[in-house]
């Protein structure tokens, strides 16, 4: 589906206006308004009115988020830095702070969990709701829920969000990006057709720019184009699977229902350099950065991962995985990070140019059993993590760093690989 920036905003500023009939409407997205962007901003008063970037640092970097001042330059997510520079050269670029994000996501998921239990994280910032059990207990209707989110998220985070109210998932997540931002828009459930047709097709779910390509040859350029196109004619276009599920879309038809807590698969992060590096000790300490992080993000969440991933791309865009199953699921920094340098060793040795570290097999730590056995790695080693942890928590993500990650005397980072 289209990124909420391409979506028509006059419409949405449109339905706006007027108290549209919110019957049957229990389904909500709510998604926050430049999260990584708007979290910064508020960390820093000094910034608001300004063109904000988050991420796009180096020749290679990619824009994390920008801030609705950025975006009037055509500033987007996922563009290339050096792009977002030349379009907005006086914008403040920023590093990412993830830990805070995360902190400030779970703040906000937790509203959400206090109006409703049925809520569906997609990402960090944004998630669906089913408000159809809160409607009698809050005595309200879904777009009061709206507003209610929208006030209290503000409120207690100092950040805004857009919510789109409607009898689908689907119609609902449109029209949170066309209420952008800081915005709320109802889709009345007997108005959903005549508000997805005028779309262009990419607003469907799954419509990247190779598909809306497709349809486009066969002169299908809007919604109300594949609603009224022969089944047969998509099928050949597009295959079976694609041309039934937009098909259904464009005649306002979504059965998916909200699935609260639906269980993360993986989590890691990954790194691509401003130059592709061939020092193999080098390699390592920005295994052992990535390892850090992802080791980070597990704890925070709760989790611990019984495989670990890496993934390899070479200066010439080959890019491979290796992964490793453990005996036992950690969480701990260390053993990620040991496993993942002897997955990287059976590498070939060749100029890389990003590098990633994921956990898989994932468990609730809670549940996550501690096998004793003679090779048990230390447990010191997750007291000292979660030492770590609470100092960056209380005094920012550059308190505490492996040594081997610390400027030396001569001002270089450690060479060692630990």
């Amino acid at each position: 589906m289209g990124r909420s920036g391409d979506l028509p905003r006059e419409l949405g500023r449109a339905r706006r206006d007027g108290t549209p009939d919110d019957t049957g409407c229990v389904l909500l997205h709510v998604d926050m308004d430049a999260f990584y962007a708007s979290v910064e901003v508020r960390e820093r008063p000094e910034l608001r009115g300004k063109p904000v970037v988050v991420g796009g640092a180096g020749p290679r970097g990619v824009v994390s988020s920008a801030n609705y001042e950025a975006r009037r330059y055509g500033v987007r997510s996922a563009m290339p830095g050096t792009r977002a520079r030349r379009l907005c050269p006086h914008a403040v670029f920023l590093a990412p702070n993830f830990r805070r994000y995360q902190e400030v996501s779970r703040g906000v998921m937790a509203i959400f969990k206090d109006v409703t239990p049925l809520v569906e994280p997609l990402s960090l910032d944004e998630a669906f709701l089913d408000v159809s059990g809160a409607l009698r207990r809050l005595g309200t209707t879904p777009a009061g829920i709206g507003e209610l989110l929208r006030a209290r998220v503000a409120a207690a985070h100092g950040i805004t969000c857009s919510v789109g109210v409607a009898a689908t998932k689907f119609v609902a997540k449109l029209a949170s990006g066309m209420a952008k931002p800081d915005g709320m828009l109802v889709v009345p459930a007997a108005e959903i057709i005549d508000f997805l047709h005028p779309l262009p097709v990419s607003a469907l779910w799954g419509v990247g720019a190779r598909t809306a390509e497709q349809l486009e040859r066969i002169g299908l350029r809007t919604v109300a184009d594949i609603a009224a196109a022969p089944l047969p004619r998509l099928r050949r276009t597009l295959g079976v699977a694609m041309a039934e599920h937009l098909h259904a879309l464009a005649q306002g038809r979504d059965e998916r229902t909200v699935v609260p807590d639906a269980e993360e698969k993986s989590v890691g992060t990954e790194e691509t350099f401003d130059t592709d590096l061939h020092d193999r000790a080098q390699l390592h300490r920005e295994l052992l950065r990535l390892s850090e992080r992802t080791a980070a993000s597990l704890r925070g969440r709760g989790l611990r991962g019984r495989t670990v991933s890496i993934k390899v791309r070479f200066g010439d865009f080959r890019t491979i995985t290796r992964s490793r199953t453990l005996a036992v699921a950690t969480d701990v920094t260390h053993e990620v990070y040991e496993t993942a340098r002897q997955l990287f060793d059976t590498v070939p040795p060749e100029p890389v140019r990003l590098l990633g570290v994921r956990m898989e097999q994932l468990v609730v730590t809670a549940r996550a059993a501690e096998q004793l056995s003679f090779d048990t790695p230390d447990r010191g080693w997750r007291e000292a993590d979660r030492a770590a942890d609470a100092a960056r928590s209380r005094f920012g993500s550059a308190a505490v760093a492996p040594a081997s990650l610390l400027p030396r005397a001569g001002g270089s980072p450690d060479s060692r690989g630990t």
